[in-house]
């Protein structure tokens, strides 16, 4: 459990249009949520819609995509929903376990972790 901000660099599935941004990780939230101004800039396409339930409880259809986010050097291909253009960055659980990282809550930053297999 936490919340804390950490830099992530965001790119489009082919590499490009690299962005280094401030983003707000909450294990609490499933997927990573990043303004739709941000997506578009980037070349980011929305591929499909998906329904989803709020912080709040409210239910909505969003764009779903996918890109690159890098955390300290580790890059992984991700799915990233297309929030409203105020959103805030929020970096989701499904994110982290793609990159292989952990919450480490007390000192309020990521560390490595290793996956299980069976």
């Amino acid at each position: 459990m936490g919340v804390f901000n950490c830099k992530i660099s965001v790119s489009n599935l082919e590499g490009r249009d690299l962005r280094e941004i401030d983003a707000t990780v909450d294990t609490g939230a499933t997927y990573t949520v990043l303004p739709t101004h941000l997506l578009h800039e980037l070349g980011i396409s929305p591929m499909r819609k998906g329904t989803f339930v709020m912080g709040d409880g409210r239910r909505g259809a969003m764009d779903i995509g996918h890109g690159w986010i890098t955390i300290n050097g580790t890059k992984a291909p991700t799915t990233i929903i297309f929030g409203s253009d105020d959103a805030s960055p929020l970096l989701g659980a499904v994110t982290l376990e793609e990159l292989q990282l952990a919450v480490e809550p007390v000192a309020g930053r990521l560390v490595p972790t290793h996956s299980i297999w069976y």
